[in-house]
């Protein structure tokens, strides 16, 4: 049986809906890197470091289990997942649920508590 053609309307017929959205979801989660509350939820969970590494200048409190981290072992969470991103009528709650303010931000440690709070949420 042939295949379905898969139907472009996007880009001059280049990129598929998928391929769209993906664009715009990508685009706009690299913008949020840059989000002021979101750097500032990483500051509010620093103190300066108890390491005896010289080179480690700041560590994170984990808002899961409270321990202490550094900052590569740290990522700053949504509390409310931003959902999907594949139609229009996504982008006004997917865009006000990404760009939220500081308290809707937890730090979380990467290797039990991130990884936890993704596997609630699927």
């Amino acid at each position: 049986m042939p295949r379905k053609p898969i139907d472009k309307p996007f880009c001059g017929g280049q990129w598929s809906r998928a391929r769209f959205f993906s664009f715009l979801r990508s685009g706009l989660r690299r913008q949020s890197l840059r989000w002021g509350p979101k750097s500032a939820a990483l500051i509010a969970a620093r103190r300066p470091s108890q390491s005896s590494n010289a080179r480690l200048k700041w560590e994170y409190k984990c808002a899961g289990c409270g321990e202490w981290f550094a900052g590569k072992d740290v990522a700053v969470h949504h509390k409310v997942d931003c959902g999907p991103l594949k139609a229009f009528s996504d982008l006004p709650g997917f865009v006000e649920r990404l760009f939220c303010e500081v308290e809707w931000f937890d730090v979380l440690c990467n290797d039990k508590c991130h990884k936890a709070r993704h596997k609630e949420s699927k």
